[in-house]
């Protein structure tokens, strides 16, 4: 099996993209981004403090939602990766 690492900037779009689909529960997030607790909780720490996702809580429960910048730099990055033909090494 392949295994290529990803890079930081592939792990922060991944994490955007996942909660953009509708998957705002951590848990849920660190599942399907394929990331450890540690740093999923770094990562979502960094993405709020840059404006990209809003944390909300009810209860005792943690929901992310990304905003209006991270739709934005998502969009951008989107286009960046469908003008860039990255062939196999």
């Amino acid at each position: 099996m392949n295994m290529i690492k990803r890079s930081r900037l592939e792990i922060y779009l991944d994490i955007l993209q996942t909660i953009r689909s509708g998957v705002q529960k951590p848990t849920r997030i660190m599942y399907s981004t394929n990331l450890s607790w540690n740093p999923l909780q770094e990562i979502l720490d960094s993405l709020i403090s840059q404006g990209l996702i809003e944390m909300r809580e009810e209860g005792n429960r943690k929901r992310y939602e990304i905003t209006e910048k991270g739709r934005t730099a998502l969009k951008y990055f989107n286009q960046a990766k469908k003008l860039i033909t990255i062939g196999e090494v």
